[in-house]
């Protein structure tokens, strides 16, 4: 598999935001969001080719039990899903955080799944795979991106359609600078959305920082 970079940090997002975790970032995704925060590893310019194995050996010696596979979009390479399952047979809690364009079949269903539904402003609203809804269970996470007001409502709508009943785990995400989290929160707060703020931690501690 190409890879981009292997690295220990706090775990920034998701529900699992302020934990220590081995991020495994793969290199190569088939979207370009207006706002991605990881421009560099779409393509594989300083990305190197690695084993399954030598990933695992890697990961091993940062000596952490939460590792996640991210991008990029890491399901575009078909030995995702056989890192995941490596790694959970070693006894790690494994995170995979996908754009939500890409199937989740083949991921093992311990694998904990973040995954991303488009909003408008980023340039590909629509690209979720409605058939990727039956493979998210009570324990997977979905994440809005919100830049807009735009993107609020498009979330509102696509919960109110689609996520009911399938996890309860929904994290809306501002876009800086464009949206204050302030205001975000205000537009949750008012509409009494059962919904978790999430601020990326790393981008307050290290901001601007690859390998963080």
């Amino acid at each position: 598999m190409i890879v981009y970079e292997i690295f220990k940090s706090i775990q920034g997002e998701s529900t699992y935001a302020g934990l220590p975790c081995v991020f495994v970032r793969l290199a190569g995704c088939n979207l370009s969001c207006s706002w991605c925060d990881t421009p560099y590893a779409r393509v594989p310019d300083e990305a190197i080719e690695m084993t399954i194995p030598e990933v695992i050996e890697e990961v091993g010696a940062y000596n952490c039990p939460i590792v996640e596979i991210t991008g990029g979009e890491p399901l575009m390479q078909e030995e995702a899903a056989g890192l995941a399952a490596a790694l959970l047979e070693r006894g790690y809690r494994v995170l995979v955080e996908t754009n939500g364009s890409v199937c989740l079949s083949a991921l093992n269903e311990r694998v904990v799944k973040i995954v991303d539904v488009k909003g408008p402003s980023s340039g590909h609203g629509g690209s979720f795979l409605l058939e990727n809804l039956d493979h998210i269970s009570p324990e997977d996470e979905v994440k809005f991106v919100i830049g807009d007001r735009g993107d609020y409502d498009a979330a509102v709508r696509f919960m109110e359609e689609f996520l009911r009943g399938r996890t309860e785990k929904v994290l809306f995400a501002p876009v800086r600078p464009q949206l204050s989290p302030r205001e975000l929160s205000d537009w949750i707060l008012r509409d009494a959305l059962r919904v978790r703020l999430q601020l990326q931690l790393h981008t307050y501690i290290w901001p601007g920082e690859r390998g963080r």
